[in-house]
């Protein structure tokens, strides 16, 4: 699962998610998602801060999260990096991915949103949702796609975060209740 929390520093770790050009009905179906294709990406590490990457500069941003001992995501081994894989090989990315999704899903049993985890854990949530991008992406709204990538990025920065220092994030379960997840990040 991953690099294991008590090797890793801020320095040593960057965050990323992807915003795509196309859905996976224009592609003919999610088992096409390297044909998404990536309108925005972002990353975040301690020491670089926030680097936003068009299409043309993936196989740069491959590069880049190859320096980095753990790469972490939201649902990035089964979407982002499938996404990416299009651009080049995305091998060295996932024997050093930590997937925040996969974990949860592990410990309760079933999926869970970012949405749903930063409501719940932090008060605040994601400003939109992965069809907006895909609309603002037809529209040329380039620019609103990556505040939009970004602040995905933050809110995971903000529940890992906050998962390392209480041990636990809360998710609104189906039914409308808040419940804690104990995690070890």
């Amino acid at each position: 699962m991953g690099v294991p929390n008590s090797s890793i520093t801020p320095s040593s770790e960057v965050y990323y998610d992807v915003e795509t050009q196309l859905s996976a009905e224009e592609v003919g179906g999610w088992n096409n998602v390297h044909l998404m294709r990536v309108s925005i990406a972002v990353t975040y590490s301690a020491v670089d801060g926030f680097k936003r990457w068009n299409e043309q500069g993936i196989p740069s941003m491959l590069d880049y999260l190859d320096r980095f001992e753990r790469i972490v995501s939201f649902n990035g081994d089964g979407f982002d990096s499938r996404v990416l894989s299009y651009y080049g090989n995305v091998l060295p990315m996932s024997m050093k991915s930590f997937d925040v999704l996969k974990d949860l899903t592990r410990k309760l049993g079933h999926r869970v949103k970012l949405d749903s985890v930063a409501q719940a854990t932090l008060g605040i949530g994601k400003s939109a949702d992965g069809l907006a991008a895909l609309r603002w992406w037809k529209e040329g709204k380039v620019d609103t796609i990556a505040e939009y990538c970004q602040q995905d990025v933050q809110v995971l920065v903000d529940v890992v975060a906050h998962g390392r220092e209480n041990h636990s994030v809360n998710y609104t379960d189906r039914s409308g209740l808040i419940r804690s997840v104990n995690v070890q990040w």
